[in-house]
């Protein structure tokens, strides 16, 4: 099996690990969010810190929270992808996954003009026809029902937010993670002495409950540790689109198994994105085609 289809392998499991969680958080909609929030960032830290201590490489993160600067990178991190667990964790148990899966189909468009507005990212034309469709689609959402799609927006927007201040990171995508929960878990572990002090928490009054509280570390690293394996061995291309698995699957555990209803506003927003991401995606394997046709033709005329 080569490299590149390990690869493939490793980014679809990642992706559909993501893309049924929400029936993972469905088996836990009894338990209060911020209390399974502060669960997931608990049970995580146990175990990236023991696959870091595991690989020898524990001392990674002073050197991740080395400095001043470092300790602000990654705490904004932490806070953008607490935020995320967050609102993905209470619109599951409320029954908006459909949202979700919106917003996880806007997070590409919406990270690439926080890319052209913070970093001066330079677009094609069909990509920003791509992003024009995309602000289509949530402005007669608004219009249609009255109220802006906010749990995609801001979905999308934490998400991107968080991958532009990995771009900051020079540690690895492991260390760092480690590093954002560590930072988080003293939050974590104050409120869940708060709930459990006052009678109110559900580790340890049910055995399958408790499970899948501890289940919630292992949930979160697995699809981490294939994602990195994939962008290891395919190019980021295929890693794209690769990512609109998640989802998929998100759009169809909220349609199919979770019965959540879908309006003829929904419908049309989803066509739009669909539309931009096909634009978009369309550019972006061209793009890369001409970048590999520019290298071969290079090493042709300059060979070794």
């Amino acid at each position: 099996m080569s490299p590149q289809f390990q690869g493939i392998l490793a980014m679809i499991g990642a992706c559909t690990i993501w893309g049924l969680s929400p029936i993972y958080y469905k088996l836990l909609k009894d338990v209060p969010p911020l209390e399974l929030l502060a669960h997931r960032t608990l049970w995580s830290l146990v175990v990236f810190a023991s696959i870091l201590a595991m690989q020898g490489k524990l001392a990674r993160l002073r050197a991740a929270l080395g400095s001043a600067r470092a300790v602000v990178v990654i705490a904004f991190a932490a806070l953008m992808i607490s935020a995320n667990w967050y609102l993905f964790i209470f619109s599951v148990q409320q029954g908006h996954v459909t949202q979700t899966s919106l917003g996880y189909y806007m997070f590409p468009l919406v990270a690439v003009l926080i890319g052209t507005v913070v970093l001066g990212e330079k677009l094609k034309p069909l990509q920003w026809f791509a992003v024009a469709l995309a602000v289509v689609a949530v402005v007669q959402l608004t219009i249609g029902l009255g109220v802006a799609p906010w749990i995609s927006l801001t979905l999308a927007a934490t998400f991107g937010l968080y991958g532009l201040v990995k771009k900051q990171l020079t540690v690895g995508p492991m260390v760092s993670v480690t590093a954002e929960v560590l930072v988080l878990s003293p939050i974590a572990l104050c409120w869940l002495a708060v709930v459990h002090g006052r009678g109110d928490g559900v580790f340890g009054t049910d055995f399958g409950t408790s499970a899948l509280l501890m289940f919630s570390g292992f949930l979160t690293a697995l699809p981490l540790i294939l994602f990195s394996a994939a962008a290891q061995r395919v190019n980021m291309v295929t890693v794209g689109l690769l990512q609109y698995i998640n989802p998929t699957l998100q759009f169809f555990c909220a349609v199919v198994l979770f019965g959540e209803a879908l309006n003829t506003f929904q419908l049309a927003a989803f066509g739009l994105i669909w539309t931009a991401l096909a634009l978009y995606s369309g550019q972006s394997v061209a793009q890369e085609r001409a970048r590999r046709r520019s290298v071969m033709t290079s090493a042709a005329e300059f060979p070794r």
